[in-house]
């Protein structure tokens, strides 16, 4: 699909969120429970038992969705301001995939000057969060750059009691990890046993690193702009000094000499024909910089010939996307359905887990149409497209399940929620239709 300028801007005007109501409001009566004078009830109830918190305000299905705009898609610092329509396109794709309701929350760092951009100040962020926080079930945390993204979230995450989750960090580990594992599938080969090689060591980079490791991955080589991140390199700290590795290879050339896997999150044409020629056997080239890939699958196709491999893209317009959208409305939708404190490792593990098991099922015919392609499990599949909506009932169901097995929500009973999962979506179908 082919869309100008004209047309784009087109569909923003106006913005692309806005408030609906939930109850009705039709007359004096309406008018006395919504405020005053029955407003004061549910004021002194949350006063007096916070668990009503939950039960009289929107909160348990209400994300904040916030951005200093430091790190916008692959456009960089251009200040919170301009950051709002990747927000609001969030909080879109939290409503129409999760059922989420999500709201964008821009955070200005007012610098003197009246300048917006800059580098991150952590702790205005932080302090920002946890002042809105009271209205929100989940802080979804958008284009904030690194390295301030991982002292914000992980300062955060101790200091809520509610889920508190950096998309750019995560979400495409989550979908990373699931295409590892039907990689493994595909090669008949263990994750512990491959050669791992990850070009691009910033917020997605660290975090797909650290993901694959938690999955029991042992060989995963981190690279950044001055090649391999080496524990002898003298130049390390923070996250690349947590992940140096052990190895006589300077270059990015150097480390894809023999590896499975290529994990791109870096920078266009950044990898060669030759490079995934001295590549493993079948190996899985994932070229996701956005958007143009580290190699073109074009020029992976010519070089390999008609030799086996694997390969994935950030873009739409080849098969197997890695597209967070697979993971951010599914995770809160699980995590806040249970009144999960956090987004562990364990959940986003299972998360992965469960998307790589949907991929390897028989997809519906329904599926198949609208993307109007014929879809079986194999190195052109090894992901589940956005529009499947199974995974509305598989990715939240995974969540939950490892949310109160690890501890990250409280004890309760699962067996009725996948039907209520079911029921929610056929309720929301029906309010779409």
């Amino acid at each position: 699909m082919s869309l100008n300028n004209k047309e784009i801007l087109d569909y923003h005007v106006g913005g692309k969120v806005g408030m609906r109501t939930t109850k009705r409001l039709s007359g004096p009566d309406d008018l006395s429970l919504a405020y005053t004078p029955g407003v004061a009830l549910p004021v002194k109830e949350i006063a007096r038992d916070r668990e009503a918190l939950y039960r009289c305000t929107a909160k348990e299905n209400l994300v904040a969705v916030v951005s200093d705009g430091t790190a916008i898609l692959g456009l960089g610092d251009l200040g919170a301001e301009a950051s709002i329509p990747v927000m609001e396109g969030k909080a879109v794709l939290f409503k129409a995939f999760g059922d989420v309701d999500g709201w964008p929350v821009p955070v200005n760092h007012c610098r003197m000057g009246g300048q917006n951009t800059g580098k991150t100040d952590p702790q205005r962020v932080i302090d920002t969060v946890m002042a809105i926080a009271p209205m929100y079930g989940g802080i979804n945390l958008e284009d904030i750059a690194a390295p301030a993204c991982f002292e914000i979230e992980d300062k955060l995450d101790a200091m809520l009691d509610i889920p508190v989750f950096h998309d750019d960090q995560w979400g495409t580990a989550v979908i990373t990890l699931a295409a590892a594992m039907n990689y493994c599938h595909i090669s008949q080969r263990a994750l512990g046993e491959l050669k791992i090689v990850i070009n691009g060591a910033g917020a997605a980079g660290i975090r797909i690193c650290e993901m694959l490791k938690a999955a029991g991955a042992k060989t995963v080589m981190l690279c950044d702009t001055k090649g391999v991140i080496r524990n002898d390199r003298s130049d390390l700290s923070g996250k690349k000094k947590e992940h140096a590795f052990a190895t006589s290879d300077s270059t990015l050339t150097d480390a894809l000499k023999g590896a499975h896997v290529f994990i791109g999150v870096s920078a266009a044409n950044c990898v060669k024909p030759a490079d995934v020629m001295s590549m493993a056997a079948q190996p899985a080239i994932f070229a996701m910089a956005n958007p143009d890939p580290e190699i073109r699958p074009e020029d992976v196709a010519a070089a390999m010939g008609n030799k086996p491999y694997v390969m994935a893209t950030g873009r739409s317009d080849y098969p197997n996307q890695v597209n967070n959208v697979l993971g951010f409305p599914f995770l809160f939708r699980g995590a806040l359905d249970v009144r999960a404190r956090t987004i562990n490792l364990p959940m986003k593990v299972a998360a992965a887990e469960a998307l790589a098991a949907l991929a390897r099922q028989p997809v519906p015919a329904e599926v198949k149409k609208l993307y109007e392609t014929e879809l079986t499990f194999g190195p052109g599949y090894i992901i589940p497209k956005p529009f499947d909506r199974r995974l509305f009932l598989e990715i939240p169901s995974a969540i939950a399940a490892a949310a109160v097995s690890s501890g990250a929500a409280p004890k309760r009973d699962l067996s009725g929620y996948r039907a209520q999962l079911m029921a929610r979506d056929r309720a929301r179908s029906f309010l779409q239709s």
